[in-house]
């Protein structure tokens, strides 16, 4: 992630993301002290509707007063769901489903692929932030069926 800083004194940003669709909201850790904070964590996100965009908002974490919002942006997945209702099965590993281009409806900085490695779909993203001078995060998706709760329909 590559950040502009919003305080005068870059060594005092302390970055977080918060990841959330309708009813459901997730969090990074605080990475203290930087612009380029690097997680590499996995949050998980129940969809119900593929049509619900996922908003990502990176804030700058303040011990006293209330978190500065550094940008956000929304995570468009719905050619990652067209490309899982191909049904695609046995693909060889590293085979580029799909390519997606920026446009003016997502928030993509660079052209972003869709994957099939391993018998599953990623799709690794560049995002620039919006409502911010610049800025821009690095996210990877991949759906999953978690236990007890109803699978993907293609």
């Amino acid at each position: 992630m590559r950040l502009r800083p919003r305080q005068y004194q870059p060594s005092l940003q302390d970055p977080k993301e918060k990841g959330e669709i309708p009813l459901e909201r997730v969090k990074t850790r605080v990475v203290k002290k930087t612009c380029n904070p690097v997680w590499n964590e996995e949050l998980t996100l129940s969809i119900m509707d593929s049509n619900d965009p996922i908003m990502l908002t990176v804030y700058d974490k303040d011990t006293f007063t209330e978190d500065d919002k550094m940008g956000d942006a929304v995570i468009d997945i719905k050619p990652y769901i067209e490309c899982m209702k191909m049904g695609l099965q046995n693909l060889p590993n590293g085979t580029k489903v799909e390519r997606v281009q920026p446009n003016r409806e997502n928030c993509l900085a660079d052209e972003s692929c869709i994957i099939w490695n391993n018998g599953k779909m990623f799709q690794d993203m560049c995002l620039r932030l919006r409502n911010v001078e610049r800025g821009e995060v690095e996210v990877q998706i991949e759906w999953i069926n978690l236990p007890g709760r109803k699978a993907f329909q293609c």
